[in-house]
């Protein structure tokens, strides 16, 4: 069984992942060809949101 504090770098690392993830989808969109395709997701606040939840599970984490 993982501990809480397991489970929060667990969270942290998922967290970055996806802010990873956004970042690549963020610059994607930027560099489109199609001008017209614009997307519905707002991906740089989902960076922000991910990086931030990273943040939080890895401070948790580390004051244990």
């Amino acid at each position: 069984m993982i501990d809480m504090q397991g489970a929060l770098w667990i969270a942290a690392a998922a967290s970055a992942g996806l802010a990873a993830i956004a970042a690549l989808a963020d610059r994607r969109r930027a560099r489109r060809t199609r001008l017209d395709a614009v997307g519905w997701v707002p991906w740089p606040l989902v960076l922000l949101a991910a990086l931030m939840a990273a943040a939080v599970c890895a401070a948790l984490a580390l004051k244990g």
